[in-house]
């Protein structure tokens, strides 16, 4: 296949899995015009990767419910709830550091057990028994806090998001070990599209011509590593960033390369076929809410190390971010379709947006209309790709 050929696939029949990385280029662009190149400088960079990491951790858990045909309306509440259960136990109780994110991601353990039970069990639709679990950890959290807000963290708490590895191995003007992530982050992603390119030229499956392959591996590492220059000469790694690249990778994994994962989307893409084939759907939907309540309990410490302390009405809206980010991402309303790639790119869609509309100083009520309507644009655009897709057939 010619390159312009790809090229012109990747604008038409490709552009379901594309488009989502085009309309972020062309956010950044739009952004970094109306700020007067503000959105792109270091400090800013770090701060869009401090504040909005929980909601990329949110998404990860939450592009796998949605994948199986589910929703979850809770992990909002349970931020808060898993928050304030380490509040109680590190600042009121004095317990280390330590056990106050154990705990968090406990009873967040706990809060996706009793979720995949009222789901995979009784079999209630997760839309009510997320729906109930909103309001149910909405009200554990005024109850656990008393309604009162409790601060500070100690400083090893707050390091968990706000902290950075700088200076470890040197460097005049930029941190030399920040700058060596970046760079094994792009000779791993190099190597592992060359292994799947390899692989696929083995059973004869089509690949993209040598000359786009090329280009795809040089634009990301421009990317990449351009990103990663822009943390180091501002304050170095950030902590979370570590915590979210190897969940990001760890789920990468799950979705792609595991026995789980293909069932997730065996379910989601056609249940009955699914159940047919031997899938334990049950088991599957069970361990999908376990799952979701980790990574929520881990949002939740993240949090609150962010906010150094636990409020009653922290992690309100959150659900719909992640959700949001899921359907930006690529994400299908009928399941079967989504990638954790896609999820983390239309995570930092809205997170690049609501960043460059707070630095341009746009009020909050316009905020949330611009969001409503990207959301429902992402989704109209998912319908008419199955309208195009079934037209052609």
């Amino acid at each position: 296949m010619s390159v312009a050929t790809e090229l012109k696939d990747l604008f038409t029949k490709n552009l379901r899995t594309s488009g989502i990385y085009i309309a972020f280029v062309l956010i950044i662009a739009l952004f970094t015009v109306l700020t007067d190149g503000l959105l792109l400088s270091p400090v800013n960079v770090t701060n869009i990767v401090l504040q909005y990491s929980y909601v990329l951790i949110l998404a990860l858990g939450m592009i796998m419910v949605i994948v199986a045909g589910h929703i979850d309306l809770s992990v909002g509440s349970l931020v808060a709830f898993t928050g304030s259960v380490s509040a109680v136990l590190v600042i009121r109780e004095g317990l280390p550091w330590w056990a106050g994110l154990l705990a968090a991601i406990g009873v967040g353990i706990l809060s996706g057990v009793w979720h995949g039970f009222w789901v995979a069990i009784v079999g209630i639709p997760a839309f009510i028994v997320t729906l109930a679990g909103m309001l149910l950890f909405r009200g554990l959290t005024y109850l656990t806090l008393s309604n009162v807000s409790l601060s500070p963290f100690p400083s090893e708490y707050q390091q968990v998001a706000g902290g950075f590895l700088n200076g470890l191995l040197g460097g005049y003007g930029y941190d030399l070990f920040t700058v060596l992530i970046g760079v094994f982050a792009v000779v791993g992603f190099a190597w592992t599209q060359l292994r799947s390119r390899r692989a696929r030229q083995k059973y004869d499956q089509k690949v993209e011509a040598m000359p786009m392959f090329l280009a795809k591996i040089l634009v990301v590492g421009v990317v990449v590593m351009w990103f990663f220059w822009q943390l180091a000469t501002s304050r170095g790694m950030p902590i979370v960033l570590i915590i979210l690249g190897g969940l990001i990778i760890t789920y990468h994994v799950v979705t792609t390369r595991t026995v789980f994962g293909r069932h997730i989307y065996a379910i989601g893409g056609n249940l009955a076929a699914a159940r047919l084939s031997g899938v334990n759907v049950k088991k599957v939907n069970f361990w999908i809410f376990i799952n979701m309540g980790l990574l929520a309990g881990i949002a939740g410490a993240v949090f609150s190390s962010r906010s150094n302390g636990a409020q009653p009405g922290a992690g309100n809206m959150f659900e719909l971010d992640a959700i949001a980010a899921c359907f930006i991402g690529g994400a299908s309303t009928t399941g079967g379709v989504g990638r954790v790639t896609g999820a983390i790119v239309g995570g930092l869609v809205m997170a690049v947006m609501s960043n460059g509309m707070q630095l341009m100083g746009v009020d909050q009520s316009t905020q949330q209309i611009v969001k409503g309507l990207v959301l429902l644009l992402a989704v109209a655009f998912d319908i008419y790709n199955k309208r195009r897709a079934g037209a052609s057939r």
